[in-house]
């Protein structure tokens, strides 16, 4: 092996992979076996923090920066001027294993830019996963991206050997992608994740029967989501999310911020602001569709059709519904608790376990973890030390906003300015 090329190759796609987000916690459930290398049981993957505080990492690669599209927004673009490389299956699979040996990673995300075809691009990412597996006995969590418009056979095989597969729909909506991305058709990307959602269907089905049926994908499979790049709302961004949720059976849908990354008068211009703030809120009404209960037209509509910047998007939820509020902290249901600003998921279930023994009030409130500086708004307790004087919704968001801290704070006016 000719070191000094390997680490060139090195330094060019794994600088190329930076732009890939959706490479979070895995919660795949594989084990080491037969005395194998590695082991993905349960731990977050990709940078990430376990509950135990551990911090893990992979090696995050792609086989190769050349490609046969011209997607205005990528990196990789055919007509962009950048310096080329492509990785040999068996070097990604000695730089995988080494690296493991050394304790640098857990784990291997690998995607790649597209040469010669869809399915000779896929079949190569494939082939480094199977070596692993089956040559290198290598059990740790392997995260593959598919390819745009490859064949079922090979979203099949694929799934033997990763734990998860992920296609990136990058454009939010179907104009857009016509709009950067000519040479690509959507069904491209939505085939493939309908043979992903099939086959963990049947898997499951047969594993039920057949206790011996080889795990497919346990991990499942995610998306990933361009922000910025186009004239999209945020109404647009998270139907379409709540669209390949359903439709697909998404484990995540990620949004990344557009990093201007080429000049092209599609696009924001060289220079221009990354929407960190935007992307943070859209991964905040993410979380308020998957696990507090919130229907999509809840959060953004047309009336509505961009989230709020200054504001977190629940608070801004109980802001225009401040018909529901105060409520009762000891006789409400956990759905409308879930709804208070300030309670988490955590909050929400100490409550509930705490309230069957006796009233609770703010001290009580306190120590469990609410946080009071928004949440004492919104509900009453066990308590008369409760401001009933009438406080409308505008004064109750500046009351918040002056006492809160945030790291975006300093960009509330810059991104404002973005929807105007």
């Amino acid at each position: 092996m000719d070191f000094e090329r390997v680490k060139e190759k090195l330094n060019i796609l794994a600088d190329a992979a930076k732009y890939d987000v959706s490479c979070a916690s895995s919660g795949s459930d594989r084990k080491n076996q037969n005395k194998g290398l590695g082991n993905a049981s349960r731990m977050g993957i990709c940078h990430s923090y376990t509950e135990d505080g551990r911090c893990v990492s992979l090696l995050k690669i792609l086989m190769t920066n050349h490609c046969i599209f011209d997607c205005a927004y990528c990196v990789t673009r055919k007509s962009n001027d950048v310096k080329r490389a492509a990785f040999k299956i068996q070097e990604v699979v000695d730089l995988t294993i080494n690296f493991y040996r050394r304790n640098y990673i857990e784990g291997l995300f690998l995607s790649s830019g597209i040469f010669k075809s869809p399915d000779y691009t896929m079949e190569r990412l494939i082939a480094v996963a199977k070596k692993l597996r089956e040559e290198e006995r290598f059990n740790g969590y392997i995260h593959l991206k598919s390819i745009p418009g490859c064949s079922d056979e090979l979203m099949y095989e694929a799934g033997l050997y990763a734990d998860r597969l992920s296609i990136n729909i990058e454009v939010p909506t179907i104009s857009g992608l016509q709009l950067l991305a000519p040479d690509k058709k959507h069904e491209d990307f939505t085939k493939p994740m309908l043979k992903v959602k099939n086959e963990l269907i049947r898997y499951k089905n047969e594993r039920k029967l057949i206790k011996s049926t080889p795990k497919y994908a346990p991990a499942g499979q995610s998306t990933q989501m361009i922000i910025g790049a186009t004239g999209e709302s945020d109404k647009d961004i998270m139907y379409s999310a709540t669209y390949y949720y359903k439709k697909y059976q998404m484990k995540r849908v990620y949004y990344s911020g557009y990093v201007p990354v080429t000049e092209d008068s599609r696009l924001p211009s060289m220079g221009s602001q990354v929407p960190m703030l935007r992307e943070n809120r859209l991964y905040q009404s993410d979380w308020l569709l998957r696990f507090y209960g919130f229907a999509v037209n809840e959060i953004v509509n047309d009336d509505h059709p961009n989230l709020d910047i200054d504001v977190d998007p629940k608070l801004s939820w109980a802001l225009r519904n401040m018909h529901y509020f105060p409520i009762d902290i000891n006789k409400a249901d956990k759905r409308m608790l879930a709804r208070v600003p300030g309670l988490g998921i955590q909050s929400v279930t100490r409550i509930l376990k705490a309230r069957k023994f006796r009233k609770l009030n703010w001290e009580h409130l306190k120590k469990i973890g609410v946080a009071l500086n928004r949440a004492k708004y919104f509900m009453v307790c066990d308590s008369r030390n409760w401001e009933s004087r009438d406080l409308d919704a505008n004064k109750i968001k500046g009351m918040i906003l002056q006492s809160s801290t945030s790291k975006y704070k300093n960009q509330y006016h810059q991104q404002l300015s973005l929807f105007n």
